[in-house]
């Protein structure tokens, strides 16, 4: 049996290649995700590198979430009570702001891997100052920074630049002076860093002097720090919050292993596309070389050959193409790997702060998953070998007898569907338990979109099926069109269903990931467009130009003060945003023994600016200090009503507040979660920074010279901003846009080769046509009718495909942001790229077809 695949291999290497180029696609696409999640995870988890390396304990003022390993606390603490108690042997004061730097382009420096960058106090005690400098000195005056290595590269700054920096209430010009790094690492568990003399942070932490938000402990020699903590805990009591700084670091990095598994996760959701793209494909084309081969295969069953032989020489065949498949696509997945960081970091997810992997995960799994993926595709192949019976041997072309095993197919395909209640199943489920929000419409369309993959392999298993009725159809169109050429494509496609409906198949899944991708954008787009315009008033809007990991980069507040100062302008009002945590009354589906809690984004915003530039469903009354308003969701949700009394954690700590009311906001992009008042805002993080300036009146070019000295920043009309606003909801889909498009490249290269194998497989059947008359232009008609059959079927299945899963996307979620009213141009648009594709796929069969000689017809297999 080792003979002849050998000799298979030297016949029939072209065919071979076909095959083996779709596999190596597919297991490309299956490394690259998987070398992109490891890379992610390192990027995440594995530089969780930490500015507490060298404390022992930490003492925070006040309180900390304890939900959020990176809550900054919400009280003070004075340097000196720490610095002078027994088992001290130093102590360091630090706090954080939250920025957003710029280099020299003016263009926002991303943090890594979706962290943030944070300005905090060089550590001027050697004992515990775990910065180490790469180049450069440490900053002295105010005015001076050094960066994390990070930061530096990702902004192309060396000693001695200048940068912008945007603080929450201000815009700064601060110079490098010096490049560290943290532990060997580029950058520490909580993202980049900016290290300023620590007056300069104090000040924009709003600290008086000789306090900070938490301070440094080193232990004395022979003290434990779980012994010190005891003892500093018990001498602050409440004053402050006492924690080992291993257990900080700990928590921390739990949290990125979360994150990383996270990322993965994602990952693997849209790697499984490439999966079964690739065993759609690589199953196609091995079904097809296994019908070229029929009558040598029924020859080896007549000389001896046994089906478990046989068996083995096409998994054989297999394994061979699988380990040179798995070897070019490992090395292709690098490439793919490069492509999708690129994609990440423009939705502002930078991972370059890791390397490109080359551990065994990254090398040998993908190629173990290649071996697997082309085993799996060849086992219906090698079955469907087995069963051949010498008597085929004797026939010059075997027609499909699909009425003879009618009944197993459908049961097959009746199958398959069945695995894909495995998914649809559990989107009840959801909905029964999960309140309506993001959180549940993102889970059901997971669940949705993977059992509608599902259904689309039963399709192609009901394929055939459909061929006879569409070829039937179509040949008799080409009678009208093309005389005998059209009646003989009508008998070759209806003589063998399987042969078209391969082809049919692979365009067939191509064009439903097209419709489906296209419909959910252009639906989400339409009405963030619509909803967005119907809510913003106001006539413009400055937002940043760079991104981060959130969506937008934050702006300093000062800027409305700036925009208000312009003539023409009635109001502008800073659209702040923070974050907080419903403490009080426990949130509803949730009890004392649930970890998660609720987190409510809050948008604060002038009250009196409020009816000029949003508008707002409800009848919210104007806001006053202690007062939040909810959206209705969030009420519905949570049983909460007007006038209750609830506390939330903001940044500062516990905050007692009334419900003033229900809202709504139909755009999701201005208020989704709450609102307050400035004066509000202010007590629960005095840091929140503006995610836009909201400006009545006035022009563009007026405002434009206003903020002319903020580096990025834009002034934007309605609808460009409400397209970058939606931006940030819709993050991710850069990198959805590259994995359908590698899928559907993929399909296509499917289709094609598997138009061009059926073509190759009639050698015999196109050079006995012409031996008996057939011109050049019929049997070329023939092809073109055969390939009109493959876009009608497929086309037909895939766009009812993708319609279905939209419709089931709607009625599942419920949400208006999914409709399936797709303009009617859009399948048309669709309909036409697959004829396209299909007969630019079938011109050089066609020709090739027409210009089989009739003595290699007649030696032909």
């Amino acid at each position: 049996m080792w003979l002849i695949a050998r000799r298979s291999f030297a016949e029939g290497w072209l065919r071979l290649a076909a095959t083996m180029l779709a596999a190596l696609f597919s297991i490309g696409l299956i490394a690259g995700s998987l070398q992109f999640a490891l890379r992610a995870q390192e990027a995440v988890s594995g530089s969780d590198a930490s500015e507490y390396s060298r404390a022992d304990v930490l003492v925070q003022g006040g309180s900390v979430d304890a939900d959020d390993p990176y809550a900054v606390p919400d009280g003070q603490v004075a340097l000196a009570r720490v610095a002078g108690r027994p088992g001290v042997a130093a102590a360091a004061g630090d706090a954080s702001v939250p920025v957003t730097a710029s280099g020299p382009d003016h263009k926002t420096i991303m943090p890594p891997a979706g962290a943030r960058t944070l300005l905090r106090p060089w550590t001027p005690v050697p004992a515990l100052n775990p910065y180490h400098l790469e180049s450069g000195r440490a900053p002295a005056a105010d005015g001076e920074v050094a960066l994390t290595r990070h930061a530096a590269r990702a902004g192309k700054l060396g000693t001695g630049d200048a940068m912008t920096v945007l603080m929450p209430k201000q815009t700064r010009t601060m110079k490098v002076v010096g490049i560290v790094s943290v532990e060997g690492h580029s950058a520490v568990a909580s993202g980049d860093l900016l290290l300023a003399p620590p007056a300069t942070v104090q000040q924009a932490a709003g600290l008086p002097a000789g306090t900070w938000q938490t301070a440094w402990v080193k232990a004395a020699p022979g003290v434990a720090p779980a012994t010190l903590r005891g003892e500093l805990s018990r001498a602050f009591g409440s004053a402050a919050t006492v924690r080992t700084a291993a257990g900080v670091r700990h928590a921390q990095s739990a949290d990125l292993k979360g994150v990383g598994a996270s990322i993965g996760g994602a990952i693997g959701m849209l790697s499984s596309i490439a999966v079964f793209v690739g065993l759609f494909v690589v199953s196609n084309t091995f079904g097809t070389l296994v019908r070229q081969r029929t009558r040598r295969l029924a020859l080896l069953g007549a000389i001896g050959a046994t089906p478990r032989q046989i068996k083995r020489l096409i998994r054989l065949e297999a394994l061979v193409l699988g380990v040179v498949a798995s070897a070019g696509g490992v090395l292709l997945g690098y490439a793919i790997s490069g492509l999708l960081t690129r994609l990440f970091a423009q939705d502002g997810f930078d991972i370059t702060a890791a390397d490109a992997q080359y551990g065994w995960i990254a090398l040998a799994v993908p190629a173990a998953a290649g071996i697997f993926v082309t085993q799996l595709a060849a086992w219906r192949a090698a079955r469907k070998a087995a069963r051949i019976s010498p008597m085929q041997a004797l026939r010059a072309a075997s027609a499909d007898d699909a009425a003879g095993r009618r009944w197993p197919r459908l049961a097959g395909a009746f199958a398959v569907f069945a695995c894909a209640w495995m998914f649809f199943g559990p989107v009840w489920a959801i909905r029964a338990e999960e309140p309506p929000g993001p959180e549940r419409t993102a889970g059901t369309s997971v669940l949705i979109l993977m059992g509608a993959m599902t259904t689309v392999a039963a399709l192609a298993v009901l394929a055939p099926f459909f061929v006879g009725p569409l070829g039937g159809l179509v040949g008799r169109v080409g009678m009208a069109v093309s005389g005998e050429a059209g009646r003989l494509a009508r008998a070759t496609i209806t003589r063998s269903p399987r042969r078209v409906s391969s082809a049919a198949s692979s365009l067939m899944l191509g064009v439903a990931l097209v419709g489906a991708t296209a419909m959910v954008v252009m639906s989400a787009n339409g009405r963030f467009d619509e909803a967005g315009r119907q809510v913003m008033r106001a006539d413009h809007a400055i937002a940043a130009t760079g991104r981060t990991s959130e969506g937008p980069a934050p702006l300093p507040r000062d800027l409305a003060a700036k925009a208000a100062a312009v003539p023409g302008v009635a109001h502008a009002a800073a659209l702040t945003t923070s974050s907080v945590k419903l403490v009080s009354p426990v949130p509803k589906h949730r009890d004392d023994d649930d970890s998660t809690s609720l987190y409510v984004t809050v948008a604060g915003v002038d009250q009196g600016a409020l009816p000029s530039v949003l508008r707002l469903g409800g009848h919210l009354p104007p806001l006053r200090d202690g007062q939040i308003g909810l959206t209705s969701t969030v009420m519905k949700a949570n049983g909460l009503h007007k006038g209750q009394r609830i506390v939330v954690r903001g940044a500062r700590g516990r905050i007692p507040l009334t419900v003033a009311g229900a809202y709504h906001d139909p755009s999701h992009l201005f208020a989704d979660g709450a609102l307050v008042a400035p004066s509000t805002m202010d007590r629960l993080d005095p840091d929140a920074t503006a995610q836009a300036i909201l400006v009545s009146g006035g022009s563009a070019d007026a405002l434009s010279r206003a903020i002319a000295g903020v580096p990025g920043t834009e002034v934007m009309d309605k609808g460009a901003y409400v397209k970058t606003a939606s931006s940030s909801m819709t993050k991710g889909m850069r990198v959805i846009y590259g994995f359908i498009g590698m899928s559907l490249l993929l399909s296509l290269f499917g289709m094609a080769t598997t138009v061009s194998m059926s073509v190759a497989e009639r050698t015999r059947e196109f050079g006995l046509l012409g031996a008996v008359g057939a011109t050049v232009a019929q049997i070329r008609a023939i092809v073109r009718w055969e390939a009109a059959t493959v876009v009608l079927l497929g086309g037909l299945l895939g766009i009812g495909s993708a319609l279905g899963t939209v419709v089931l996307l709607h009625v599942a979620t419920g949400s208006s942001f999914l409709r399936p009213d797709a303009p009617w141009w859009l399948f048309v648009l669709v309909a036409a790229g697959a004829a396209a594709v299909t007969l630019a796929t079938s011109a050089l069969p066609a020709r090739r077809a027409a210009a089989v000689p009739v003595l290699e017809a007649a030696k032909a297999e």
